[in-house]
């Protein structure tokens, strides 16, 4: 059930008009008075031939009136608007049951409180099966205002008790982090206009592709402006950036002029000051261009960036900011994606949004690399491979599982779904990035006697798993990249247990699938030669000492000692 409420200005009449009338669409069937404030003396045109939307709005309105005569400052705003929706899959209530509804609902506002005889004056218009409206004037019979604030809250919260109580479908409980859902005027504006999307959910779209563009506030609102969108920045007299509006090109009011929306009603996270904690962490760094040639790519670097997800999830404002950046990094991933993957990537940015926010103050200082790793993503100048794209979208699959994780351990309903949401279109682009590599590998899998020894590598490393891994119909595609590793000079009973380290198996779909995308990252390149290694340490201490040698200086080189004293020293 969802109680939205809606000031109205200062029109009883206009709204009363609207409530009787036939709607929009001739949708209104049988508009008629199921509950209000002392009933035996109101009149109601839907029930009563002899009575009119103006009696009634002069009823409504008296306590109004008495007061603007007894005050020089007229009351403007007293119009109190709330359309309550039962779920469509909800059964059908009676007027009776409706009326009940409707008194726990105007109470837990502040309109009637229970057993207040002064209370405001409020009716409950029933004009369709599924919902009714309720409409009350903000003065009280002893001339005060009634206390609003957070009305919207207490309400919602007893919305959830009438689910409960009247076996309705239970809805998640708000937490005042979500966005404002669009209204009417704007649904139906969009509609005329052609528009697949209202304003404020269009320019919220094209924010959040925004941010991992840019390193500080002022970049992110030229990056917008350069897209098009119409900027409106409140500068200080010094000059400092205050705040933004944003408008949608075509977005005129009744006079031609553009329509802006401040960042804060686009969505609770895109004020100015939120952008800035995010996008100004405080840290140097070189431009994201001037990183595009490094030998590590920015696919490889995302990738790694995540790495810690987990172990940097242990303190709460920590956690939030690495969430926050992970749908930064899930954002830019989707932009710079192959184009079949697009559709699926930009389907779980979208839906993580709801899980970036919550009521927990982040750290944004704590998810630099995360944050710097998405700005290198978008700036990148080439696409990713196979394998690196793979290995980035398991390892954005990995985070996603955990911040789900997170937001179900602290009770956060709404984010927890949304992760969920995301998850189901991040697992469908792991799958079609993973394909490709999974058919290469399987045309070379190694002898039977290679797999064999492996097979027995995959049981000491992770007994566990390990029939699961097996039967896996990826394990001679797992095969394969472990025989490549070890040609690589890899051991692949270590790579096995470090990349089931980073990972628990026990929930993954297809274990040898989520094997195979963290091992092509960790074993991309040659296992490194320590003895090597150790022999360019010692040349290069060597050459930074300048010794002048002469004849009677030089000493005779100490002699290399066996290779079973070298292998002894090591072990």
């Amino acid at each position: 059930m969802i109680a939205a409420i809606k000031p109205s200005g200062a029109n009883t009449r206009g709204l009363l008009a609207y409530l009787y009338g036939p709607g929009r669409h001739d949708e209104h069937t049988d508009p008629h008075i199921v509950a209000g404030f002392a009933m035996l003396a109101m009149p109601d045109p839907g029930r009563d031939e002899n009575a009119t939307l103006t009696q009634l709005a002069r009823y409504l309105d008296e306590p109004v009136r008495l007061r603007n005569s007894e005050f020089g400052k007229k009351i403007t705003d007293h119009v109190w608007h709330c359309p309550v929706r039962a779920a469509p899959e909800d059964r059908h209530l009676s007027d009776a049951e409706w009326g009940e509804i409707v008194q726990r609902i105007v109470a837990a506002a502040g309109i009637a409180p229970e057993g207040d005889d002064l209370a405001c004056r409020w009716i409950a218009v029933r004009h369709a099966d599924d919902h009714i409206h309720i409409l009350a004037t903000t003065v009280r019979e002893d001339g005060r205002r009634p206390k609003l604030h957070d009305s919207g809250i207490r309400v919602g919260d007893a919305c959830r008790e009438i689910e409960k109580d009247y076996g309705l479908r239970c809805l998640k409980k708000g937490d005042r982090t979500g966005t404002r859902a669009p209204t009417q005027a704007e649904m139906h504006k969009a509609e005329r206009l052609g528009w697949e999307q209202t304003s404020r959910e269009w320019l919220q779209d094209r924010i959040r592709a925004a941010i991992p563009h840019a390193r500080t506030a002022e970049e992110f609102l030229a990056y917008l402006e350069a897209d098009g969108i119409a900027i409106k920045a409140r500068r200080g007299p010094s000059g400092d950036l205050l705040g933004y509006a944003a408008g949608r090109p075509g977005d005129l009011n009744k006079d031609g002029e553009q329509i802006f929306h401040p960042g804060g009603k686009i969505a609770p996270d895109l004020t100015l000051p939120k952008l800035q904690a995010r996008l100004e962490t405080g840290q140097p760094e070189e431009h994201p261009t001037a990183r595009r040639n490094r030998p590590t790519t920015a696919w490889h670097q995302a990738t790694e960036a995540l790495d810690s997800f987990r172990t940097d999830l242990a303190d709460d404002t920590h956690a939030q900011a690495h969430i926050t950046a992970l749908g930064e990094l899930l954002e830019a991933t989707a932009q710079k994606a192959p184009t079949h993957l697009r559709t699926e990537l930009q389907a779980a940015s979208k839906a993580f949004a709801r899980a970036q926010r919550s009521q927990i103050r982040a750290e944004d200082r704590a998810a630099h690399a995360i944050r710097r790793a998405a700005r290198d993503v978008v700036y990148t100048a080439t696409g990713p491979d196979g394998s690196a794209l793979a290995a980035l979208l398991a390892a954005l699959l990995w985070a996603g599982i955990i911040a789900n994780r997170w937001h179900e351990a602290k009770g956060h309903a709404h984010q927890a779904d949304a992760a969920r949401q995301a998850l189901h279109h991040l697992q469908a682009a792991a799958d079609q990035a993973l394909t490709p590599t999974l058919v290469v590998l399987e045309e070379r899998q190694p002898r039977e006697g290679t797999r064999r020894t492996l097979a027995h590598d995959v049981r000491a490393a992770v007994p566990d798993q390990a029939d699961r891994i097996l039967t896996d119909p990826s394990w001679p595609a797992l095969a394969a990249l472990l025989a490549d590793a070890e040609a690589r000079g890899h051991q692949p009973h270590q790579l096995l247990k470090e990349a089931a380290a980073q990972r628990e198996l026990a929930t993954a779909r297809q274990p040898a699938r989520v094997l195979i995308t963290r091992l092509q990252h960790t074993s991309r390149d040659p296992a490194p030669n320590r003895r090597a290694d150790a022999a360019r340490r010692r040349s290069t201490s060597m050459g930074a000492q300048t010794p002048t040698h002469t004849a009677s200086s030089r000493q005779p080189a100490a002699p290399t000692p066996p290779a079973s004293q070298q292998l002894q020293h090591r072990r």
